[in-house]
C-alpha cells in the first residue's frame, strides 16, 4: 500500500491540536507514529507549513492587501454579489458562480502558503487586544482590530454585521447555513470582553450549548466562559456566559421593566440569540419573542438566523420594541452548492446547465424508457457506473431522444411502478459518493430506525484505510475506559468501516464521540436525523437527504424549502472544499420532479408562535404575595406590589405577530382589496351580457342574429346533455348500488377505478374493496366522512331516463385499497368496474383474525391525511397513503392486464345502456352544432371575441390564485396573544392561584412561578400534593418521572402489539413501578383529569403528561442499579431513556429552590436527584 495513502489530509492537522476529552493531549504526536518516515512531509511542503502555522483553522488565510488592494477588493466583492443570484431564489448562482469560487479559493490557498513563521494563536491574539484596551482605552476597537483575531478576511457581510455592533446598534443576520455567521458572535464576545462587560450566548439545544462553550473556552480561556443548562452550572459569572434560551427567559421575567444592572442582569452589554429563526417554532417559538420583549433596552441584541423570507420585518420588529436594529443579509454562500439526483443505476445533476430548470434526464419518460432499455446491460454490467456514468448515459439516451416524444401519458399507478424501479439502495448512492470523492457526507434519515437499518446495509463496506482504523480503535479505547457505559456496543463494528449514527436514540457522550471523530475525518458517512441540521458543527463535502417528507403525529408532512436549505447546508467545509454537494434521492413517492418543485418553491417567513404559559402569566402580573406566619395560618401578610392587567397586556401585545399585524397585514388587506375589485371588473366583461354587447357591435345584424340563435340552441342542447349525463350516471348507481351490497360480507373483489385529475390525466387504479363506509360503525373513517363538511353530498332530485322523473339516488362513500398502496375513499361515480375475483375472507390460520378485518384494523391504526384528487356532484375521490402494514396486501392486486372482461361481475340493465345511447346521441348533436356556428359569415370576428374572454377568464383564475395566497398569509399573521393570555388567567383563578382581580398570587402560584417546565401549573400542583411526603427517594423520582415523560416512547421499531409481548417475554422488558407508585399516580390522575377540564372550559390547550409506563425505569435507575444492568435487553433507546433521566433530574434538582415546599419533600428530591446524577448522567450535562 502507499504509504501517502495513510495521511489524512492537510485540513485534518488543525483539529488534532484542539482538546477533547477523547484524545490524548499529544495527539498529533501519536497520529504521526502510526505513519511511515518517507510519508511525512517536509518542512518545506505547504501541508507542513499550514500544520504549524494555523493551529486551529476554520477558514482559508488572509491575504495581505494594501489600503488600495483591500478597496479593489470590496468593490470586487460588490460585483460579484450584484453579479451572483440569490442563491435560495435562483439556484443557477450555483453553476454560474462556479469558476469564479474556484479562483477565490485557490488564492486563499496561495496566500496562505506566502506566509511564513509561526503566528499567534486565537486566544493569544484576544489577549494582546484586552491588553491594548487597558492601556489605550476602549476607543481602540474598531472593525479591523477585531478582524486581526482571525488568519483569514471576513466576509463583507461579517464586516457589516460587526461595524453596526460597534455603532451601537442590535444586528439581525440572516445568512445561509455555515457561512460564518457565530464569527460575528465571536467578534462582539471579544470586543465586550476586552471592555471588561458581559456577554451571555443562547441556543435552542444543549447540546449546541455545549459545543459553544468547548469553542468559546478555546478562544477566551476557561476562566472567562461560563455554561448554564438545565443540566449544569459551570462558572456562571463568567464574562462570557453560554446559556439555553428558556434560562435566559427565566432570569429575564425578573428584569421586566429594570436596567440592566437591577434585573439580575449585572453589567451585561450584550445578548446573542443563536439560531433565532426558531421564533418559528410551534412549541418553543414563544421563548424567543419574550426574550426580546422583556430584554432591557440598554443591553444590544445579535440575533442569527439562517436565510428566511421576512428578516426585514424580524428587523423592523426587534428596531420597534428594543431598540435601533441594523439588519444585514448575504445570500451567497462561501462555497458552492450543486444539487445532485441519485437513482439505481447512476447521480445525475438535479438542475439543467443553467440551473433553474430540472435536468431533463430526470424525466419520467427517461425514467421509463431507462427502465425498459437497460435491464439487461445493467444485468451484464452491475458495476459500470461511477464519475463516467454522466456521460455514458447522455450517449445512450440521446438515441433515444426520437422514441421518448412518443411516449403516452402515464397513469398515477404506472408513476409509481417506474419510480419503485429506480429507488436506489443505502449502498448504491454511497458507491456514486466514493467513486466521485465526495465524501465525507451527512446523510439525513428522518426516523432512528432508519439510521441505524442504514449502517447495517454498509458496514461491510470499509470507507478506511489502514491507518484511519487504527485512530479509530485507539480513539475507541480511550472513550470506553473513559465512559464503560456510553458505548453503543451496536454501532462499534460500522464506525470501524467508517460509518456511523447520531440521532435522540444514541446517547449525547455517544452523539458528541461520533461529532470528533468526523470532525477529523475518521468517520466517512453520518446516519442522522434532522436534528443534526440545526446548528451542531458537523460540516461535510456532502449532503445527503433521503426523502422529501417525514412521519409526524398526525401523519407524513412534506419537508419545507426552509429545512431542505437547512439541511443542505450542511455541505460545503470552507477552505477545504471547492464545492458543497447536496444529494437527493428517488423514493417510491417522489421524484425529481418534486425535488424541483420545492427547491424553487421560495423560502417560508418567520411566523410567530407567540402563546401564553401558566409561567408567563405568572411572572408577568407578578402581584402581591401572600405570606403566612408560623404557627398562625389565619394571619396572613401581603407584601410586594406587581403588574396589573394592562401593563401586562402592553408587553403581550408586542410580540412579532401583533407587529407583522399592524404593519405587513394593512399592505396585504390592501392588495387584496385591488384584487378583488380587479376581479370584479374582469368578471362583468366575461359575463353574457357583456359578450352580447361586444358581438352587436363587432358583427352586422343579420349574423349577430344568426350566431345568437345558434347559440341559444346550443345552450339549450348542452342542459339537456348534461341531464342525460345525470341520468346515465343515476343508472350506474342504481346498478352498483346492489352489487357492493352483495359483497359487504362476502370476498373482497378486485376493482378498477378511474378518475382525470385537475392536469387533465386520466388514472386507471386496480384495488381490492374493502366495504362501505356506512358499515364500518364506530370507526374513525365514518366519523370523518359524516362530520367534515367536505365529504357532504347533496344531490337530491337526479333525472331517471327510465321513469322520466326527478328520483331520489344517494350516491355512498366506499373504500378500497389501490395496487399502488394507497387508501382510496370514493362514491360509486369513480368505480370503472368490479371483477368476479379478489381476497377470500378466510383467515389464513386457526384463530386469526379475517382478511377483512385486519385491512380494516390497518386502516384505523393510524391517523392519515387525505387529499382530495377530484370531486363532482356524485361525491369526491380521495387518497391517503399506506402503511408497511398494508404493503404487502397491495403487492397482491393485480394489474389490470391480468384481468379480462369475463372477469367482471358488473352487468347493467337496458335502461342505462339506453341512457348511454342517448347519451351519445346528445353529444354528437352539440357537436354539429358547434361546427354550424363555426361556418356561419361572421364567425371570426365573434372567434376573436371568445378568444378574448377566455384570455380574462385565464387573468381571472391568477388573480383568485394570488388572492388565495394573499388569504392565507393573513390568516398566518392574524394578530394573537391577549386572548389566550387571559383564558390562561382564568385557569390560574379557579385554581386558587391567583386572583385576577386582586392581583394576589397564592402559595401555588408562587410555585408554579419559579418551576421550569412545559406546564407549570400541573407541576406546582403534583409537587405541592401532600401524598408524595410519604414516599422514598426513589418513588419520588418515580412520580416526578411520569409526569416529564412527554414524548418518551418504546423502541419506534415495535407497534403496540409487539411492544406488549415484548414487555412479557424475557427479550426485551420495562422495569415496572412498585405499588405505592402506581397508587400515588393512580391518585394523581384525578387531579389531572380536573385540571384537563378546567383548562377545556376556558379554550387552554397545555398539556398535562402523566404517563405511568417509564416511572418503573427512572425508579430502577433510582434504587441504584447500573447503566448496564438497566439497559440489557431494555424496551427503551438509550438516548430516550437518558432524555427521561435527565428530565427528573432537572425537575428534582428545582424541588429544593421552590418557595412554599415542604422541608421533607426538599430532602428527598435532593436525595434522589443526588444519587440519580451518577455516570452516564453525570457526564452528560459536561
Amino acid at each position: 500500500m502507499n504509504t501517502l495513502s495513510c495521511l489524512p489530509p492537510p485540513s485534518h492537522f488543525p483539529i488534532l491540536l484542539r482538546s477533547s476529552p477523547f484524545l490524548h493531549p499529544k495527539a498529533p504526536l501519536q497520529t504521526l507514529a502510526f505513519r511511515s518516515p518517507q510519508s511525512l512531509p517536509s518542512p518545506n511542503t505547504p501541508h507542513f507549513r499550514t500544520f504549524y502555522k494555523f493551529p486551529n483553522p476554520a477558514f482559508p488565510p488572509e491575504s495581505h492587501l494594501s489600503d488600495a488592494e483591500e478597496e479593489d477588493e470590496e468593490d470586487d466583492d460588490d460585483n460579484d454579489d450584484d453579479e451572483a443570484a440569490d442563491e435560495y431564489d435562483e439556484v443557477s448562482a450555483e453553476v454560474s458562480e462556479q469558476s469564479e469560487g474556484e479562483d477565490e479559493d485557490e488564492s486563499d490557498y496561495d496566500a496562505a502558503e506566502s506566509k511564513s513563521g509561526f503566528e499567534e494563536f486565537k486566544w493569544q491574539r484576544v489577549e494582546r487586544i484586552r491588553n491594548d484596551v487597558r492601556e489605550f482605552g476602549e476607543e481602540i476597537i474598531d472593525v479591523d482590530e477585531l478582524a486581526s483575531v482571525y488568519d483569514f478576511r471576513i466576509d463583507k457581510f461579517q464586516r457589516l454585521a460587526v461595524q453596526a455592533f460597534l455603532r451601537g446598534f442590535s444586528v439581525v443576520v440572516s445568512a445561509p447555513t455555515s457561512s460564518g455567521k457565530t464569527l460575528i458572535a465571536e467578534a462582539a464576545a471579544v470586543a465586550t470582553v476586552a471592555k471588561g462587560r458581559r456577554l451571555f450566548y443562547t441556543t435552542p439545544l444543549k447540546a449546541l450549548s455545549n459545543q459553544k462553550f468547548r469553542e468559546f473556552r478555546e478562544t477566551f480561556g476557561d476562566s472567562n466562559v461560563g455554561l448554564l443548562t438545565g443540566d449544569s452550572v459551570i462558572n456562571k459569572d463568567a464574562q462570557v456566559l453560554i446559556m439555553t434560551t428558556e434560562i435566559l427567559r427565566n432570569m429575564l421575567y425578573q428584569s421586566v421593566g429594570m436596567v440592566a444592572s437591577e434585573g439580575g442582569l449585572f453589567h451585561v452589554d450584550v445578548i446573542v440569540l443563536d439560531e433565532v429563526h426558531y421564533l418559528s417554532d410551534i412549541s418553543r417559538g414563544t421563548v424567543w419573542e419574550e426574550i426580546v420583549i422583556y430584554c432591557p433596552k440598554e443591553v444590544q441584541l445579535i440575533c442569527l438566523s439562517a436565510t428566511v423570507a421576512n428578516p426585514d420585518e424580524l428587523a423592523g420588529w426587534i428596531g420597534q420594541i428594543h431598540g435601533k436594529t441594523e439588519l444585514v443579509t448575504a445570500a451567497k454562500r462561501p462555497v458552492p452548492l450543486t444539487w445532485h439526483f441519485s437513482t439505481k443505476t447512476t447521480l445525475l445533476p438535479l438542475l439543467d446547465e443553467r440551473g433553474t430548470s430540472m435536468n431533463r434526464k430526470l424525466s419520467l419518460n427517461y425514467l421509463q424508457l431507462d427502465s425498459y432499455e437497460d435491464q439487461g446491460s445493467r444485468k451484464r454490467n452491475p458495476r459500470k457506473r461511477g464519475s463516467d456514468s454522466y456521460e455514458v448515459e447522455g450517449s445512450r439516451r440521446r438515441n433515444s431522444r426520437k422514441r421518448e416524444i412518443d411516449v403516452s401519458l402515464l397513469s398515477k399507478n404506472d408513476i409509481n411502478t417506474i419510480r419503485r424501479s429506480q429507488v436506489p439502495q443505502v449502498i448504491d448512492t454511497l458507491w456514486n459518493l466514493k467513486t466521485r470523492d465526495m465524501l465525507p457526507a451527512v446523510w439525513f434519515i428522518f426516523s432512528r430506525k432508519g439510521c441505524d437499518v442504514a449502517i447495517q446495509y454498509v458496514e461491510d463496506y470499509n470507507l478506511l484505510d489502514e491507518c484511519e482504523v487504527s485512530e479509530v480503535e485507539l480513539a475507541l479505547k480511550r472513550f470506553r475506559i473513559k465512559y464503560p457505559d456510553a458505548v453503543r456496543e451496536s454501532s462499534v463494528k460500522g464506525l470501524l468501516r467508517g460509518v456511523a449514527a447520531h440521532h435522540a436514540g444514541c446517547l449525547p457522550l455517544w452523539k458528541s464521540f461520533i461529532e470528533e471523530l468526523f470532525q477529523r475525518g475518521l468517520v466517512k458517512v453520518v446516519f442522522a436525523t434532522e436534528t443534526l441540521a440545526a446548528g451542531i458543527n458537523m460540516p461535510a463535502r456532502t449532503a445527503v437527504i433521503s426523502s422529501l417528507s417525514k412521519r409526524s403525529e398526525s401523519g407524513r408532512i412534506q419537508l419545507s424549502t426552509n429545512e431542505l436549505l437547512q439541511m443542505a447546508g450542511r455541505a460545503g467545509r470552507r477552505g477545504i472544499d471547492k464545492r458543497g454537494h447536496a444529494v437527493l434521492v428517488q423514493t417510491p413517492y417522489e421524484g425529481a420532479e418534486e425535488c424541483c418543485k420545492l427547491l424553487f418553491a421560495g423560502l417560508e417567513p418567520l411566523v410567530s408562535q407567540f402563546t401564553a404559559s401558566y409561567g408567563m402569566v405568572l411572572n408577568l402580573l407578578a402581584g402581591a404575595k401572600v405570606t403566612r406566619r408560623s404557627g398562625d395560618p389565619d394571619n396572613v401578610k401581603i407584601s410586594r406590589a406587581g403588574r396589573t392587567l394592562e401593563e401586562a397586556r402592553k408587553l403581550v401585545e408586542q410580540s412579532f405577530g401583533n407587529y407583522v399585524g399592524s404593519n405587513v397585514m394593512l399592505a396585504a388587506k390592501e392588495e387584496l382589496n385591488k384584487i378583488q375589485i380587479e376581479i370584479e371588473i374582469l368578471t362583468a366583461e366575461v359575463s353574457d351580457e357583456a359578450i352580447d354587447k361586444k358581438s352587436r357591435k363587432a358583427l352586422s345584424e343579420m349574423t349577430y342574429k344568426e350566431i345568437a340563435d345558434l347559440q341559444e340552441e346550443l345552450r339549450a342542447e348542452k342542459r339537456l346533455r348534461t341531464d342525460l349525463r345525470r341520468a346515465m350516471e343515476l343508472e350506474r348507481i342504481s346498478a352498483l348500488k346492489p352489487l357492493l351490497e352483495e359483497l359487504e360480507d362476502g370476498h373482497l373483489p378486485f376493482m378498477c377505478l378511474q378518475y382525470t385529475d385537475s392536469n387533465g390525466v386520466q388514472h386507471v387504479v386496480p384495488a381490492v374493496y374493502l366495504g362501505k363506509v356506512d358499515s364500518m360503525d364506530g370507526s374513525k373513517l365514518k366519523n370523518m366522512v359524516h362530520n367534515s363538511d367536505s365529504f357532504a353530498l347533496n344531490v337530491e332530485g337526479l333525472y331517471s331516463a327510465d321513469t322520466g322523473r326527478q328520483e331520489n339516488i344517494q350516491p355512498s362513500y366506499h373504500v378500497a385499497l389501490g395496487s399502488d398502496n394507497t387508501w382510496y375513499i370514493f362514491t360509486e361515480r369513480w368505480i370503472k368496474t368490479v371483477y368476479k375475483t379478489g381476497f377470500p375472507n378466510i383467515a389464513l390460520a386457526q384463530g386469526d383474525a379475517l382478511p377483512r378485518e385486519i385491512m380494516t384494523m390497518l386502516l384505523e391504526k393510524e391517523e392519515m391525511e387525505w387529499q382530495k384528487l377530484v370531486g363532482s356532484e356524485l361525491g369526491g375521490m380521495w387518497s391517503a397513503e399506506g402503511s408497511l402494514g398494508t404493503w404487502s396486501w397491495s403487492l397482491n392486486v393485480p394489474v389490470l392486464s391480468s384481468l379480462s372482461e369475463e372477469d367482471e361481475v358488473l352487468r347493467f340493465s337496458q335502461a342505462y345502456h339506453d341512457a348511454v345511447e342517448c347519451y351519445k346521441d346528445q353529444r354528437n348533436k352539440v357537436s354539429r352544432l358547434k361546427k354550424k356556428i363555426a361556418r356561419t359569415e361572421g364567425f371570426k370576428e365573434y372567434k376573436k371575441i371568445i378568444d378574448m374572454t377566455k384570455f380574462t377568464e385565464e387573468k381571472i383564475r391568477r388573480l383568485k390564485s394570488r388572492s388565495s395566497r394573499l388569504i392565507r398569509r393573513i390568516e398566518q399573521i392574524e394578530p394573537s396573544g391577549w386572548k389566550e393570555f387571559l383564558q390562561v388567567s382564568n385557569v390560574i383563578h379557579e385554581t386558587r392561584a391567583l386572583d385576577i382581580n386582586t392581583h394576589v398570587i397564592f402559595p401555588l402560584g408562587e410555585t408554579a412561578a419559579a418551576i421550569r417546565g412545559e406546564n407549570e401549573l400541573w407541576l406546582a400542583v403534583v409537587l405541592r400534593n401532600k401524598i408524595l411526603l410519604d414516599l422514598k427517594p426513589a418513588q419520588l423520582a418515580a412520580v416526578c418521572g411520569s409526569v416529564v415523560s412527554e414524548g418518551i416512547k418504546v423502541r419506534p421499531w415495535k407497534n403496540n402489539r409487539q411492544a406488549l409481548l415484548c414487555l412479557r417475554s424475557s427479550s426485551c422488558y420495562l422495569y415496572e413501578p412498585s405499588t405505592a407508585v402506581v397508587n400515588v399516580i393512580n391518585f394523581l390522575d384525578e387531579h389531572r383529569s380536573s385540571l384537563l377540564q378546567l383548562q377545556e372550559k376556558h379554550g387552554v390547550k397545555i398539556p398535562c403528561c402523566l404517563d405511568a409506563q417509564f416511572s418503573g425505569m427512572v425508579e430502577a435507575w433510582a434504587s441504584g442499579l447500573t447503566w448496564r444492568e438497566i439497559m440489557m435487553d431494555c424496551a427503551m433507546d438509550e438516548g430516550d431513556l437518558a432524555r427521561l433521566l435527565r428530565r427528573t433530574i432537572d425537575l428534582l434538582a428545582q424541588v429544593p429552590k421552590l418557595p412554599d415546599i415542604d422541608p421533607r419533600l426538599q430532602s428527598n428530591a435532593m436525595t434522589a436527584s443526588n444519587v440519580m446524577d451518577r455516570p452516564p448522567m453525570s457526564e452528560l450535562s459536561g
